[in-house]
């Protein structure tokens, strides 16, 4: 899937990856892709809440083409 822009938060704990994608995602326009790498396990909860409860649309997730516990998430600014 191609992407606008990409947030490194892997290693980081809840909810320190959704507040670093809420800020990053502040400078996208809309319409644009966002790809979250993450290895906090609560982020497969918290991140599709953030964007349903922000406007943002999950368009996909990736647990299988990167490092292992590696999950990428795909956030297209609403």
């Amino acid at each position: 899937m191609t992407y606008d822009d990409d947030l490194d938060a892997i290693g980081l704990l809840c909810p320190l990856p959704v507040l670093k994608a809420r800020k990053r995602l502040k400078s996208l326009e809309k319409g644009q892709i966002l790809r979250l790498q993450a290895t906090d396990p609560a982020a497969v909860i918290d991140v599709p809440h953030f964007c349903a409860e922000q406007g943002h649309e999950l368009v996909g997730q990736d647990e299988t083409s990167g490092p292992v516990g590696v999950t990428y998430y795909f956030i297209k600014h609403g």
